[in-house]
């Protein structure tokens, strides 16, 4: 910024008060391009894999929220858990930081066998297993008034899952299964465990519900919850889902990874986690150093 020098008639008091303008609009002006640089601009992004229960929370929440008080933005990809950790440990995707549905995927990335992609992770929360139904079902009432277990086995009931070999959500949808049938003497139940005709990718599972193609599924509340479903509560059975960050050896963006565990971890990740199905902790199962 450049001003013109005072003319030679102009008074020492109008001289002063110039200068002073003068610095007054440096100020400002240097106010401005710092706010403009902070609101126009990211640091860079951070790429994240996550269970695709959590499409609608990271798109919708964390990811505009993170990026509101960091300035890094979130490049997501959702996916079964299973299957997002193969595709890390096969190279198929280049991630920073990894997010799970049970901390046990982390161990198919521990370790000189599995390329040492994951050293140590922290629990996120856990956020229990529901089940989700189509309130224009013929057999909407009975879910509301009976329990689940007598309903879901009934004949021309269409319950759908995810599949376990690629979902930790299958594989607790089956396991509920499971216990039911031999806790409540309901064998068909053991029957729809054990069939691969109701087995839906998760992120079409919500879709055929919506379209009534499916009478009820297996959800986790924080999906229902941002899917507006109707659910009842696995009445007999307490599975929870076991959400669980860890930091990718070899992140391309170490910094902007460590922030965002630091986010998710921390009192503004915690609450949208709260406010979205999820029960919050900082708790970690495992005996390595967190990230």
């Amino acid at each position: 910024m450049s001003l013109a020098r005072p003319a030679a008639n102009v008074s020492w008091t109008h001289h002063l008060a110039f200068r002073a303008l003068a610095v007054v609009l440096l100020i400002v002006a240097g106010v401005q391009g710092v706010v403009a640089r902070a609101s126009g601009a990211t640091r860079g992004p951070v790429d994240v894999l996550y269970a695709g229960s959590l499409l609608d929370l990271m798109q919708n929440e964390i990811g505009p929220a993170f990026n509101r008080a960091t300035h890094y933005s979130l490049v997501g990809i959702a996916n079964g858990s299973k299957t997002l950790a193969a595709e890390i440990k096969g190279g198929a995707e280049v991630a920073d930081v990894f997010v799970s549905a049970s901390p046990s995927v982390n161990r198919e990335l521990e370790g000189s066998a599995n390329g040492n992609w994951v050293s140590s992770y922290r629990v996120v929360g856990r956020s229990p297993l529901l089940l989700g139904y189509n309130p224009s079902s013929s057999f909407a009432a009975a879910l509301r008034s009976s329990p689940w277990y007598d309903v879901v086995d009934r004949p021309g009931f269409l319950l759908g899952r995810t599949d376990p070999a690629s979902d930790p959500k299958g594989a607790l949808a089956v396991l509920a299964l499971r216990d039911a049938a031999h806790r409540y003497d309901r064998p068909r139940l053991a029957l729809l465990a054990s069939s691969a005709n109701n087995v839906f990718t998760e992120a079409s599972l919500v879709g055929e519900l919506d379209a009534g193609q499916l009478d009820a599924g297996f959800f986790y509340a924080v999906e229902a919850s941002a899917a507006h479903l109707h659910t009842v509560a696995l009445v007999g059975v307490h599975l929870a889902a076991t959400f669980t960050v860890a930091l990718v050896n070899r992140a391309p963006h170490r910094a902007a990874a460590r922030a965002f565990i630091a986010f998710l971890l921390g009192p503004r990740g915690r609450a949208i986690l709260g406010r979205n199905g999820i029960t919050p902790t900082t708790a970690t199962p495992s005996a390595t150093p967190s990230p």
